[in-house]
């Protein structure tokens, strides 16, 4: 047998495999072809990553549990749920609760004064899971902060994700100060070990910092100059966190709980904490990911955008979307709802832009308002929807982060800050290009080949 004969019975048995694989795990057409295609050009390497890359839901019995969240507080649920609670409702997920106080941070030096100030000043505490964590001058002051209050007895537990911080994965110096003063630091799925159980695509995206079990602060920013910093600096990225205090911390703390214990094999005891009414703010706090058995949160934003009749707006660094919620959009506009995509001129992966520009062509032709923001990159990820509730968290509009990343993210049902986050995008969309650049004919064949692989990016 002839190098050639050998090369295309491999192809094929290679895709047969794959193929009977995926339809055994229901995966749709488009994550079907993808995969073909990918073997077709590269049967050898992508075979083998196929089986390390191509699951979306844990499935081994030796890997991370289902998430469950479990609802200790006694209120009576409203009848008239909205579109979003209606789903989450029906998968069991986290009430919304509405005593807390949210405030939001849309400045790198505010949201590094933040962070300072919740470490400097916990007592029994402090949690964080991190998907990037940069050794550089602004992680080197958090470190040092860490390090004081681990010396003085408070109980710090840090979760990195190993694929997301490799570098600092592969040198683990910056961290030995604060593990020596008794900080327990962990990486979630390990590169170095056995990359057919961890499940190396299915990366820890969420961002929580929790203090005392009391306080928490997520949203889009990771630990780097790039997004904080005790100074104001050109090459800062625009991005937010939020604090939030009151009932929805425990979901946090949930969260964090069972991803840490995955990854640590430690357990971390809950205070059920008696959380005085601290505001009026109504918070739903959703996790998803391949530790969530259903797609809760995908159906919860296409049931929202079927739903919008006044506005739908979408901040976003990455905007790759799947068919449906592409659909969805553009049915949302032809019914008049104000659709808009707010997204960065130029991300930090350019093949994430080249894809994007297919699916960004498309909504532009059908009357949705693509607003390029014109600056350093936009990080943040936010959606509104007409003037109930926007959703602030860790979540792109990927498929990555939709269907394959642990994520978490929170609806808001409070007025005063769909306005906040308003009044933010408008002036952050201030100086945006409002046209997608006219791309040559070569361009368009290569944006729209490109959607083939969408659902890999």
């Amino acid at each position: 047998m002839n190098y050639l004969s050998f090369h295309l019975i491999f192809i094929v048995i290679a895709q047969a495999i794959t193929m009977l694989h995926m339809l055994y795990l229901r995966r749709n057409h488009s994550t079907i072809l993808a995969w073909l295609m990918v073997l077709m050009l590269f049967p050898y390497p992508a075979f083998v990553l196929y089986f390390i890359f191509g699951n979306r839901k844990i499935r081994q019995k030796n890997t991370k549990k289902t998430l469950l969240l479990q609802n200790v507080f006694s209120y009576t649920a409203p009848t008239n749920l909205n579109p979003i609670e209606t789903v989450m409702k029906s998968h069991f997920l986290s009430t919304t609760t509405h005593t807390n106080n949210i405030k939001l941070y849309f400045n790198g030096v505010s949201a590094f004064d933040l962070l300072m100030d919740e470490i400097n000043n916990a007592q029994d505490s402090i949690y964080i899971s991190i998907y990037i964590f940069k050794n550089d001058a602004t992680t080197q002051i958090i470190l040092k902060a860490l390090t004081d209050k681990a010396a003085h007895g408070v109980t710090i537990k840090l979760l990195i994700d190993s694929v997301g911080s490799y570098p600092l994965y592969f040198n683990q110096r910056s961290l030995k100060p604060l593990e020596k003063a008794g900080a327990h630091i962990v990486f979630f799925n390990s590169i170095l070990q056995n990359p057919f159980k961890n499940y190396l695509n299915l990366r820890n995206h969420r961002k929580i910092y929790i203090f005392d079990q009391q306080r928490v602060i997520s949203g889009g920013m990771n630990l780097s100059e790039e997004y904080l910093g005790p100074k104001q600096s050109k090459e800062r990225w625009a991005d937010m966190l939020f604090q939030i205090s009151g009932e929805a911390v425990l979901p946090y703390i949930q969260i964090f709980k069972a991803d840490f214990e995955f990854a640590s094999g430690e357990n971390i005891p809950i205070e059920i904490n008696k959380y005085d009414v601290l505001g009026e703010d109504s918070v739903q706090v959703v996790p998803s990911g391949p530790d969530i058995k259903s797609d809760a949160l995908y159906e919860a934003l296409l049931s929202a955008i079927h739903a919008a009749t006044q506005r739908i707006w979408i901040v976003t660094p990455y905007f790759v979307p799947d068919d449906s919620i592409l659909k969805a959009l553009i049915i949302a506009r032809h019914k008049s709802v104000d659709v808009k995509l707010i997204t960065p001129r130029t991300s930090n992966h350019w093949i994430a832009d080249i894809t994007r520009s297919s699916y960004m062509r498309e909504l532009e032709e059908n009357g949705v308002a693509i607003l390029l923001h014109n600056g350093m990159m936009l990080h943040t990820k936010a959606i509104i929807f007409d003037d109930y509730a926007v959703m602030l968290g860790s979540v792109n509009i990927d498929n990555r982060s939709l269907f394959l990343n642990y994520e978490v993210v929170s609806f808001v049902y409070s007025k005063r800050i769909v306005v906040e986050v308003e009044r933010w995008i408008n002036d952050l969309t201030a100086g945006s290009i409002r046209k997608i650049k006219t791309a040559s004919y070569q361009r368009r064949i290569l944006e729209n080949f490109m959607r083939i692989f969408s659902p890999q990016l």
